[in-house]
């Protein structure tokens, strides 16, 4: 029975239920936004959704990785950063446009037009995160690009490391990397990395919900590793009693954070250890596959439509749930057309650099 499971996970092409946690990580995202200030309890947790795009990202990003080492005895370094440029680029650098335009326009003096162009050549660059200052009183421009700064930068380190690396060495790197994350975010390498440091600031940008799901990926991709979190996570009960997991811990004021992060990676990994799990239906619905599928649009153009419903409706600006009911289907509506009509020629010409496959494979 595991053998077969194992062997129907590895030829699974398409992990359907993660367009479903795409659209629960976009979601909270797109609230946060809409709250003119950090709200109490569970919403005040949007920012949550970051974290559960991270892990899913580190997971089908270590996945692609391992599988095309396992047909083809390497990874070609070249195709898959043609691949992941065609996706993120062109979008990424259209909307950081559509960001310059509006800072123009903005009156000379104002401080947000001083902070985006002195901050443009770290967005560009994807190293905001390192060099921005994030640190003043007033709203920034384009500062959500940070987490695509965190997105790129695993991108540029990890695919070498799969490729040059036993899956045992990965594993091993990847928990080092988390370990020293962890000791320099707790200040236990003071010495090393002083307080306000850039190599501190480098070393703790490190995301660990990517590292837990490229472990994740690792693990799934041995028959021992697959069989060991199958007993845990492979039952039909298991994703729907993770799910829950992860909001008890969302509610519970004082849950340690990377216990949160592992609840996540239980999550996903209960979401594609099996297609048929007590989550399948709803996560595979098609209005929510949908939101999951332009999701990186709704990232990107969601504070573009919050920005006008609140130019529209400036009596409602303080009213969270005015701004994200109005604001939602717009960003959706400005996603799905980017999704369409600018993005997908981008997509099907990426296809190109696709590894020929030597095995048969399923498409779920």
């Amino acid at each position: 029975m595991t053998d077969s499971a194992h062997s129907e996970y590895l030829a699974t092409r398409h992990f359907g239920a993660l367009d479903g946690l795409r659209c629960l990580s976009i979601v909270p995202v797109v609230w946060h936004h809409s709250t003119p200030r950090p709200l109490p309890g569970l919403l005040g947790k949007g920012p949550a959704g970051v974290d559960l795009f991270f892990c899913i990202s580190g997971f089908l990003i270590t996945t692609l990785l391992l599988r095309e080492k396992s047909r083809t005895g390497q990874v070609a370094l070249s195709g898959f950063y043609a691949r992941r440029a065609l996706r993120i680029l062109p979008l990424y650098y259209a909307v950081l446009l559509s960001y310059v335009a509006f800072a123009v326009l903005l009156p000379a003096s104002a401080a947000q037009r001083a902070h985006f162009f002195h901050t443009l050549p770290y967005y560009a660059s994807f190293t905001a995160n390192w060099f921005a200052d994030f640190g003043v009183a007033y709203p920034i421009l384009f500062s959500f690009a940070w987490s695509l700064c965190v997105e790129e930068q695993f991108y540029a380190f990890w695919p070498w490391l799969v490729r040059s690396l036993s899956k045992r060495g990965a594993l091993l790197a990847m928990l080092t990397l988390l370990t020293c994350d962890a000791a320099a975010e707790r200040g236990f390498s003071s010495t090393l990395l002083p307080t306000g440091s850039l190599a501190l600031r480098i070393v703790t940008s490190f995301a660990a919900p990517i590292g837990l799901g490229a472990i994740l990926a690792l693990g799934l991709d041995v028959p021992r590793g697959f069989a060991l979190l199958a007993r845990v996570l492979g039952h039909a009960w298991s994703a729907p009693l993770a799910l829950a997991l992860v909001i008890a811990l969302l509610v519970w004021p004082s849950a340690p954070l990377f216990g949160f992060q592992l609840a996540l990676t239980a999550l996903v990994g209960a979401c594609v250890i099996r297609e048929r799990h007590g989550l399948a239906r709803p996560l595979r619905a098609r209005a929510v596959s949908y939101v999951g599928r332009v999701s990186y649009g709704l990232y990107l153009l969601n504070l573009t439509a919050i920005g006008l419903i609140r130019r529209a409706f400036p009596d409602h600006i303080s009213s969270s749930v005015f701004v994200f009911t109005l604001s939602f289907p717009l960003a959706l509506v400005l996603a799905a057309l980017s999704h369409r009509y600018f993005e997908a020629p981008f997509l099907r010409y990426s296809v190109r650099f696709r590894v020929t496959q030597r095995s048969s494979t399923k498409s779920a």
